[in-house]
């Protein structure tokens, strides 16, 4: 017999049982910097494809001077790619650690600041949108006539443009939101519209799964004589994590995508959105710059993102842990 199998049969079974967990939590430790690493080097090799793919186009383009007659198929549908249209990457790239002129800072941390101050926008309104979409999901697990009188209102309420609304609550704000005990501000009209686009993901999804758990598990909710709050707390709350946080996930990039937005239709000052507007208008004299301020919003969506995925695994891994403990 091995000296491996005498020592496992001879060994205490609280020092072989703490043994294996501290086998398992290696292991789980292993497995997620292995899934870390995989995910970063696909982001990056995807990355690197987007900017050969968009350097090839380029380059392509020209060679043939960008006569639209020789791309196949398509005409002249494509965009041109002189320097204009299309500004180098190494341009787009280099921009982050220039100083435009009439600033005091590289570019990088400008837009740093500014994320900033759209990140405190779509933090707020996520945070709203959050409780409003919970609170409605609830409402409509609990009342099946609510819920068939008033979800098709929730589904419809995404179809009006964003575009449209974000100046009228912008003005609604600034003319009728003096009843409250503090001064409103602008920034606090943006934190509207990003609750706008949250809070639909948070209640469809809640709603999804406050009904998952399955028949047998709330009978037996009810053979224990559980409450609804009991039932709620112990059973339809943790079956719907795994749903919630998908829309948490939706949510958080789509509160950027609000702020933004109703930072450009509103004019507010301080924020990616107003930067990009100004980019905008100084297009000619520097494309770079607006590439430059849409990568950086779209870094601060990433960002959102990471942030609540990192916090789903924190949250349903130790849900996993205690289920299985």
């Amino acid at each position: 017999m091995p000296a491996t199998d005498t020592m496992a049969e001879t060994e205490d079974p609280l020092v072989r049982e703490h043994r294996l967990r501290q086998q398992a939590a290696h292991e789980t430790r292993r497995d997620t910097t292995v899934r870390i690493i995989r995910q970063t080097v696909t982001f990056v090799v995807f990355m690197g494809l987007l900017a050969a793919l968009y350097a090839g186009y380029k380059e392509v383009g020209q060679a043939i001077d960008d006569r639209q007659h020789d791309w196949p198929v398509v005409g002249s549908v494509l965009p041109r790619t002189d320097d204009l249209t299309m500004p180098p990457i190494g341009k787009i790239i280099g921009q982050f650690g220039e100083t435009p002129g009439g600033e005091d800072q590289i570019y990088v941390l400008i837009l740093l600041d500014e994320a900033l101050f759209t990140l405190r926008e779509a933090f707020a309104g996520f945070m709203v949108g959050l409780v409003i979409g919970m609170a409605i999901a609830l409402a409509l697990a609990q009342w099946r006539r609510l819920e068939q009188g008033l979800l098709p209102f929730v589904i419809a309420s995404q179809t009006i443009p964003l575009i449209a609304i974000a100046p009228i609550i912008v003005i609604w704000g600034r003319k009728n939101f003096d009843v409250f005990p503090w001064e409103w501000q602008d920034w606090m009209s943006v934190s509207i519209i990003a609750t706008y686009l949250t809070f639909f993901p948070v209640a469809v999804n809640g709603l999804r799964g406050l009904q998952s758990p399955r028949p047998e598990n709330q009978e037996l909710m009810e053979s224990y004589a559980a409450n609804w709050a009991q039932t709620l707390w112990r059973l339809r709350l943790p079956a719907s994590l795994p749903y919630l946080f998908a829309a948490l996930k939706i949510a958080a990039t789509a509160s950027i995508v609000g702020a933004i937005v109703g930072e450009i239709s509103s004019g507010v000052v301080g924020g990616l959105g107003r930067r990009i507007l100004r980019e905008a208008f100084n297009y000619t004299t520097g494309p770079d710059r607006l590439f430059a301020s849409v990568l950086g919003a779209a870094a601060l969506g990433i960002f959102v993102y990471l942030v609540v995925t990192g916090l789903e695994r924190l949250v349903v891994g130790r849900q996993d842990k205690g289920a299985t403990a």
